[in-house]
């Protein structure tokens, strides 16, 4: 029988910053919702429900501790979010190379590149005498 699809996947897990800072947080150790919520301004409410869109898209697992609820990263969905950016690393390599050809390129080759053709003359003003 085949696993059934997560509610989330990682993208829209990941598409927001608060969601993404409680991945940083859980990436070091495992932490109850108190602990999580005192990072963020917002209610333990609307924290909980970031984490149940994570715990969805399958990047949180969550076990009982005696009466508290402990989360941690389970960073294996992340593979998908990393093969998919490997394929437009290439793009990235190409452009950071050819930025680096450039600023590297000597002096004169970027004076010679950047003078127009023909410069214009400054405006100057005759004087009656």
């Amino acid at each position: 029988m085949a696993e059934p699809q997560p509610k989330h996947d990682v993208f829209q897990a990941i598409a927001d910053p608060t969601r993404r800072r409680v991945l940083e947080l859980l990436g070091d150790e495992e932490l109850p919702l108190n602990a999580i919520s005192g990072h963020f301004t917002m209610s333990r409410t609307a924290v909980s429900k970031h984490l149940r869109i994570l715990s969805d898209a399958g990047l949180v697992k969550d076990r009982k501790v005696g009466r508290e609820t402990r989360y941690r990263l389970e960073a294996d969905p992340l593979r998908e979010l990393q093969r998919w950016l490997a394929y437009y690393e290439r793009f990235w390599d190409n452009k950071l190379a050819a930025l680096k050809r450039y600023v590297e390129s000597d002096d004169s080759d970027f004076e010679t590149a950047a003078k127009p053709e023909s410069q214009p003359q400054p405006l100057t003003l005759a004087k009656d005498d």
